[in-house]
């Protein structure tokens, strides 16, 4: 195990954690969302290919909608 830095919470995943489990475990599985690991956008397409490294800072950010 090792931590991350998700929403700058610290969080403890498996060794061979991916982006799309961990999206999963905090709740956000169902939701309209856009990621970024260590400050770069990561596509929906690669959340499943996408392994964590130890000390990855993730944002999850759910879009805003106004006008």
């Amino acid at each position: 195990m090792f931590s991350v830095l998700l929403n700058n919470n610290s969080f403890e995943v498996e060794s061979n954690c991916t982006l799309s489990q961990i999206i999963d475990i905090a709740g956000f599985a169902e939701q309209t969302i856009a990621v970024a690991i260590n400050g770069e956008f990561v596509p929906k397409s690669a959340y499943t290919n996408t392994a964590l490294q130890v000390a990855d800072q993730i944002d999850i950010v759910k879009p805003i909608g106004g006008g």
